[in-house]
């Protein structure tokens, strides 16, 4: 349980500006199993602060793995297993002196499918995550924090006459959006995105990456996509993850998203990046 002494004051972001100071998040040699079967092999990679790091490669090749590793979520599998370091701004998260909670409050996630609570309102649902990491805000701040929230994922205008109504009467574009900004009201320095955009139509898709362009000036975003023309539009460096034959999952190639696309350095990487595989 968590006690008012366990608890951080927080203010609302002031709308517009970064929350705090942009974060590096750097993965070094990280391997990783579940039971005996190696997942990953010595992945190391830097995804520089205030940008957007696309992880790109076919299914079964580690990438969602490695993105549920830089915040923690690996070891909650039961027979999960790690060596390696991931870094945030030079301090390892996994270091036995840090809790888990701080990694959590520090580099938020959004999944794949919307995960509103659906019996919570859209505005409980944006201060859910204050109430999970134990942050204490007063109400006249927590209203400001909203809008803040939900003016940063996208969706205030479409839903601020309605912020009592329940989170799960949304579209689905609409839900992504507010579990955007619910990750956000925490104020996260790294945001992680495994395939936000895989369930939702062109439209909604549009919008979610004009929020990542936008939401980028002031936290570092790490996205998961199969979405080729994505990772092109949205991002500023590529990794591209590949496992092949029963091997664990390794980087073929990453760097500058225009260069990889245009001219890629390893023939795996071009075919995959043009579409003859995955």
């Amino acid at each position: 349980m968590t006690t008012a002494a366990d608890e951080t004051s927080v203010l609302p972001p002031t709308p517009g500006a970064p929350a705090t100071s942009l974060a590096e998040l750097q993965a070094r040699e990280i391997t990783a199993w579940f039971g005996d079967r190696k997942v990953l092999d010595r992945v190391s990679l830097t995804m520089p602060a205030g940008g957007i790091t696309a992880l790109i490669g076919p299914s079964g090749c580690g990438k969602s793995t490695f993105l549920r590793i830089l915040n923690r979520m690996h070891e909650l599998v039961p027979s999960a297993q790690l060596a390696g370091q991931v870094l945030l701004d030079g301090e390892d998260i996994y270091d036995p002196a840090k809790r888990l909670i701080d990694a959590r409050r520090a580099i938020g996630m959004v999944f794949q499918k919307p995960n509103p609570f659906p019996a919570m309102s859209i505005r409980e649902n944006v201060l859910a995550g204050l109430k999970l990491t134990g942050t204490k805000a007063s109400r006249s701040s927590k209203d400001g924090l909203v809008e803040s929230c939900l003016r940063k994922g996208g969706l205030w205008d479409e839903v601020k006459d309605r912020l009592d109504a329940p989170g799960g009467g949304l579209s689905g574009g609409q839900q992504q959006r507010l579990c955007i900004a619910r990750s956000l009201a925490i104020k996260p320095r790294v945001l992680l995105m495994d395939e936000p955009c895989s369930a939702l139509d062109p439209t909604s898709t549009r919008v979610i990456e004009e929020t990542m362009k936008d939401l980028a000036r002031e936290v570092t975003i790490v996205i998961v996509t199969h979405n080729m023309q994505q990772a092109a539009r949205v991002s500023d460096q590529c990794a591209f993850f590949l496992a092949s034959q029963g091997t664990p999952g390794v980087i073929v190639e990453h760097g500058d998203t225009a260069a990889m696309f245009q001219n890629p350095q390893d023939p795996r990487t071009s075919d995959y990046v043009h579409g003859r595989f995955g």
